[in-house]
C-alpha cells in the first residue's frame, strides 16, 4: 500500500488579491484653494438665484394682474388694479389710518400670542414629562384642538362681550393649541436613549430635562412657535371682523360699507405682508437658536 503525504510547501505564492494602490480618484474631498474658491462662487449663485426667484415670482404676478386690468379683461370694480390699490395707501397713509390701525393690530396679535403660546407650551411640557400630565390634559387638548377657533366667536362674544376680551380670547386659543401639540410632541419624541445615557452619567432629572430632552426638543418647539404665530394672524383676521373700532379690521370693514374694494384689498395685503414678515423673523430666531441644524435639500 503506498502513502501519499502532502507536504505544505512554504514557499508557495499566495492566492490573496495584491492590494490594489492608491490612485487619484480614492481621494474624498479635495481641499486646494482652487475648488474653495469654486465653491463659494457657487454658493453666491444660489443665494443670489433663491432671491431671484423669491422677488421675481409675486412680481411677476403682480405684472400679470395690472396688465389683465388695463387690457380690459378684468374690471376695477371686481379687482381693482396694484396701481389703485397704490393710491388706496396713499390715501390711508395721508390721513393717518394706516399708521394707528397697524399698531393696534399687532397689539391684540402679540398680546393673544404670548398668552396662548404661554399656556401651551407650559402644558405641552408638563404632558411630555409626567405621565401624569398627559393623563390629565392630552385628552382633553386633544378634543379641543379639533374645534375651529371660528366656531368659538359666538360663545366668547357670549362670555366676554363684543370689545377687547373677546378678541383676545379668541387670539390665545388660536395660538394655545398648536404651540401645546408641538411642544407635546417634540418632548415625546426625544430618543429614550439619551435620557438612559443620561441617567448612566448619574444626571438628576431635572439635569435630564435641560441639558438632554429640552435641546433636543428645540427644533420641534420653535416649529410650534411659528405655527402659533400664524394662527394667530388668522384668528385677528375674524378677531377684528367683530365690531372693532380699531385696527386693520376695522378698516376693511369701513371699505366694505363705503364700496371701496380698492382699500378692502389693501387691507388684506397688510395681513399678507404681516404674515411673511413673522415668518421671516422666526425663521432667522430659528437659525440663531439652532446653528447646528443644517439645511437638506436635493438640488
Amino acid at each position: 500500500m503506498t502513502t501519499t503525504k502532502l507536504v505544505a510547501n512554504d514557499a508557495a505564492p499566495s492566492r490573496l488579491p495584491a492590494r490594489k494602490p492608491a490612485s487619484a480618484d480614492d481621494s474624498l474631498i479635495d481641499l486646494s484653494p482652487k475648488n474653495r474658491g469654486r465653491d463659494k462662487v457657487r454658493q453666491r449663485v444660489r443665494f443670489w438665484s433663491g432671491w431671484t426667484l423669491r422677488i421675481g415670482v409675486p412680481v411677476l404676478l403682480i405684472v400679470i394682474w395690472q396688465l389683465a386690468v388695463s387690457w380690459g379683461d378684468v374690471s376695477e370694480d371686481v379687482l381693482p388694479s396694484p396701481t389703485t390699490i397704490v393710491e388706496a395707501y396713499q390715501y390711508l397713509w395721508d390721513n393717518g389710518s394706516l399708521q394707528a390701525a397697524i399698531p393696534v393690530s399687532l397689539r391684540r396679535a402679540g398680546e393673544g400670542l404670548l398668552i396662548g403660546g404661554t399656556i401651551g407650551l407650559i402644558l405641552g411640557i408638563f404632558a411630555g414629562l409626567w405621565k401624569i400630565g398627559e393623563e390629565t390634559f392630552d385628552a382633553t387638548l386633544q378634543m379641543l384642538r379639533t374645534v375651529p377657533f371660528i366656531a368659538l366667536v359666538p360663545l366668547f362674544v357670549t362670555w366676554f362681550g363684543i370689545d377687547e376680551p373677546s378678541k383676545l380670547a379668541l387670539i390665545t386659543a388660536a395660538a394655545m393649541f398648536p404651540l401645546y401639540l408641538n411642544t407635546f410632541h417634540a418632548v415625546k419624541g426625544v430618543d429614550q436613549k439619551l435620557v438612559e445615557a443620561g441617567r448612566t452619567f448619574g444626571l438628576s432629572g431635572f439635569q435630564i430635562a435641560r441639558r438632554i430632552i429640552f435641546p433636543t426638543a428645540l427644533p420641534g418647539i420653535l416649529t410650534g412657535v411659528r405655527f402659533a404665530c400664524s394662527f394667530s394672524l388668522l384668528s385677528l383676521v375674524l378677531a377684528e371682523q367683530v365690531n372693532s373700532t380699531a385696527g386693520i379690521g376695522y378698516l376693511i370693514i369701513n371699505a366694505q360699507n363705503n364700496q371701496r374694494p380698492d382699500i378692502v384689498i389693501a387691507g388684506i395685503w397688510i395681513y399678507a405682508v404681516l404674515g411673511i414678515l413673522i415668518d421671516f423673523v422666526m425663521r432667522g430666531a430659528e437659525r440663531l437658536a439652532l446653528p447646528w441644524r443644517g439645511r437638506v435639500s436635493i438640488a
